[in-house]
C-alpha cells in the first residue's frame, strides 16, 4: 500500500478505528491500541508508522499521540466509516430534493457523495460543488452540467478551497445545498475541521435557497475546529436514529425540519420517513 492508496477494507477500518481512538483520549501505548483493536503489536506499529508518515500522528516512546487535538480521517479512508447509514441518510436526502430542473450545491464528504448516488436517476439536475470527489462522482453518473468552482486543494478532503472558489460560488445561486458536516449541535451548529473548508461551505449555505444537512449519529453533540454554519441556517436535517433524542429535540427546538432514518432491519435502504 501507497500512502492510503488500496488500503484493504480490514486494515482501512482499523486505522479507522486508531484514529478515532486517537482523537478521544489524544495519547495511548502501542500495547494499549494492540488490545482494544485486537491485533498485534507490529501490526499496530505498522500502522503508526504510515499515519506518521501522512502527518497525522506522532510517536512517542512505545506509544503514539494525535499531532492535532481534533483528527481529521483522510478522504481515502472515510467511505469505511458508517457506510450503510450514509447510504440511507442519502436516500432520504435525495426525495427531499424536488421535482424538475433544479441546481443542487454540495459539500464534500461521503454522505454527499451517497447523496450523488442517490440522485443518479435524475437527468434535470445541476451539480455545484467546490469538492474534486463530488464532480467526478457526478460526472461518472453521466451529469451534463456540473460545476465545479476553482481554489486551492485540500489533499486531506480533495476539497478547492480559497477566495478565488468563494468568489465562484458568490455568482451562482442554488436551488437546495446538501451540506456535511464533522460535527453538528445545538450550540455549536454545524463544524468541520479546517476554517477555509469552513467559510466556502458557509458561502454554499449562504447562496442556498434551501438547506439540508446530512450528518450521521457519529457526529451529534460534536464540535470540531471551525463553525461552518449556525443551526438557524439549517432547514432540514436528515440523520439516523442513533442521534441521542436530547440532540434531536435541541434540533427540533431550533426549528430543524428533522427526518430520522431507522435502523436497516426496520425498513429497506433508502425508504423515507416521515418527519420527526
Amino acid at each position: 500500500m501507497s500512502g492510503f492508496g488500496v488500503p484493504s477494507r480490514k486494515r482501512t477500518n482499523r486505522i479507522v478505528a486508531l484514529l478515532e481512538l486517537l482523537d478521544e483520549r489524544g495519547h495511548l501505548p502501542l500495547s494499549s491500541l494492540a488490545e482494544l483493536l485486537d491485533a498485534s503489536e507490529a501490526t499496530i506499529r505498522r500502522d503508526v508508522a504510515l499515519l506518521a508518515a501522512q502527518g497525522l500522528v506522532e510517536r512517542t516512546h512505545g506509544a503514539v499521540r494525535a499531532v492535532h487535538g481534533d483528527l481529521e480521517v483522510p478522504v481515502a479512508l472515510r467511505d469505511a466509516r458508517n457506510r450503510d447509514t450514509k447510504a440511507r441518510i442519502a436516500g432520504v436526502a435525495a426525495t427531499l430534493v424536488p421535482a424538475g430542473r433544479h441546481t443542487v450545491g454540495l459539500t464534500g464528504g461521503t454522505t454527499t457523495g451517497e447523496v450523488v448516488h442517490a440522485l443518479a436517476s435524475r437527468t434535470d439536475l445541476t451539480i455545484i460543488t467546490n469538492s474534486l470527489s463530488i464532480g467526478l462522482r457526478a460526472a461518472e453518473h453521466g451529469r451534463a452540467r456540473v460545476l465545479i468552482g476553482g481554489g486551492m486543494l485540500r489533499s486531506n478532503s480533495l476539497e478547492l478551497v480559497g477566495q478565488l472558489a468563494e468568489a465562484t460560488l458568490r455568482t451562482v445561486d442554488i436551488d437546495t445545498a446538501v451540506v456535511g458536516a464533522d460535527g453538528i449541535s445545538a450550540h455549536g451548529g454545524l463544524t468541520t475541521h479546517d476554517e477555509t473548508e469552513a467559510r466556502i461551505n458557509h458561502t454554499l449555505i449562504e447562496r442556498a435557497a434551501r438547506v439540508i444537512a446530512v450528518v450521521d449519529s457519529s457526529k451529534a453533540g460534536r464540535v470540531t475546529r471551525a463553525r461552518m454554519a449556525d443551526l438557524a441556517e439549517i432547514d432540514v436535517l436528515v440523520t439516523d436514529s442513533g442521534c441521542p433524542d436530547g440532540e434531536l429535540e435541541q434540533f427540533r427546538s431550533a426549528g430543524v425540519e428533522l427526518h430520522v432514518v431507522p435502523p436497516s432491519r426496520t425498513g429497506p435502504r433508502g425508504a423515507r420517513p416521515g418527519p420527526a
